[in-house]
C-alpha cells in the first residue's frame, strides 16, 4: 500500500526545468516523430503492396530502424520522469527515507547498466562505421544508427545519476527541480 502523501512522487506533473530536462523530452519528442513516421510508412508500404502486389524496396529495414530509434529516444524521458515499472508491494510501509535510499541504489545500478550499453553500443558503431556494415536490400551505412542508440543509452545513464543524486540528498521532488 502506498504512503498517500507520496502519491505525488510516483507521477510528476512534467519534466523539471534545465539540460536534462531539455535533452529527455527533445529526445521523446524525436522518438515519437520517428514513431508516427514508421507508422506511416509502414501503412504506405502496406498499402502500396495490396493495390500494387509490389513493395517498397528495403521497407523492412527502415521499419526496424525507424522502430528501434523510437524505442530508445524515449528511454531517458522514461527515467527522468520515474514512468518505468515500480513495485512498492514489499517497501509501501518503509519510511520515505529509506525508500528513497532503496531507489537511489536501483537507480544507481540502472545508470551503471545504461552506461556500460552506451560504451559497448557505441564501440559497435565505430566498428560498424569501419568496417562499412550496411543493410542487405538498400545498402544503407547502419552505424549512424547504432550510434544514436548509444546516445541514447548514455544519455538515460546521465538522467539516472541525475535521480540518484536527488534520492541521496533527499530531494525526491516528483521529477521538480
Amino acid at each position: 500500500m502506498s504512503d498517500p502523501a507520496r502519491e505525488d512522487d510516483d507521477a510528476p506533473p512534467g519534466p523539471p526545468p534545465g539540460v536534462i530536462g531539455q535533452m529527455s523530452r527533445l529526445a521523446a519528442m524525436a522518438g515519437g516523430a520517428m514513431l508516427i513516421a514508421t507508422a506511416l510508412f509502414t501503412t504506405i508500404s502496406v498499402l502500396k503492396r495490396w493495390l500494387t502486389n509490389d513493395s517498397i524496396p528495403g521497407d523492412f529495414e527502415l521499419v526496424q530502424i525507424g522502430s528501434g530509434l523510437s524505442v530508445f529516444g524515449f528511454f531517458a524521458y522514461g527515467t527522468l520522469m520515474k514512468s518505468n515499472i515500480l513495485v512498492d508491494s514489499f517497501t509501501g510501509w518503509l519510511p520515505a527515507r529509506l525508500t528513497d535510499w532503496m531507489d537511489a541504489f536501483w537507480t544507481l545500478v540502472w545508470a551503471g547498466v545504461m552506461l556500460v550499453l552506451a560504451e559497448r553500443i557505441s564501440i559497435g558503431a565505430l566498428e560498424m562505421r569501419r568496417n562499412n556494415t550496411e543493410t542487405m536490400v538498400l545498402a544503407m551505412p547502419l552505424w549512424w544508427a547504432v550510434g544514436l542508440g548509444a546516445l541514447a543509452f548514455g544519455m538515460t545513464g546521465i538522467v539516472a545519476l541525475w535521480w540518484v543524486r536527488r534520492l541521496l540528498g533527499g530531494q525526491d521532488l516528483g521529477g521538480q527541480d
